[in-house]
């Protein structure tokens, strides 16, 4: 299986890119990874609501250069799982016939309709709220949870 992901805007802090790091030496066991760091469109303080679409419209067309495969675009209307039920999915994408799966986390301001649209599987990760960065680390680590549940592994439990 190969896992894409596609990320709108770059880690900042050490240690975020120190802990996305890890996570991805860890998926080489399991999958071939790839990531796609896109740039965040600028706005200013302060954008309205035309100038926040314009940028996710912007944003979407870099994103649908690297979408591909089975789909999963992170979005707060998405589906809220358990580990192993994203397992389930995963595995579940390449019985189907997937090689790839991509998972596409947008800007602060989200994604655009259109790349939600593209989804097989929309994804929320939690209803709480959570600095926009520190979802790539979390979407890393389960999808590193997920290739661990599906190969029994310890890591998991």
């Amino acid at each position: 299986m190969n896992i894409n992901l596609i990320a709108v805007g770059k880690l900042k802090e050490d240690y975020l890119r120190d802990a996305c790091g890890e996570y991805i030496k860890r998926l080489g066991r399991f999958c071939a990874f790839e990531l796609h760091e896109l740039d965040e469109a600028r706005l200013g303080d302060s954008p309205s609501q035309r100038e926040i679409e314009a940028a996710l419209a912007r944003e979407a067309a870099q994103i649908k250069k690297y979408a591909k495969g089975y789909v999963i675009p992170m979005c707060i209307e998405g589906k809220q799982l358990s580990s192993p039920e994203l397992s389930e999915k995963i595995s579940q994408a390449g019985v189907n016939g997937f090689s790839t799966a991509t998972f596409i986390i947008g800007s602060s301001f989200g994604l655009h309709e259109e790349i939600k649209s593209m989804g097989q599987l929309k994804l929320s990760m939690s209803k709480m709220t959570f600095p926009h960065q520190l979802a790539r680390v979390m979407l890393l680590e389960q999808i590193y949870r997920a290739f661990q549940i599906a190969s029994n592994g310890r890591y998991h439990k």
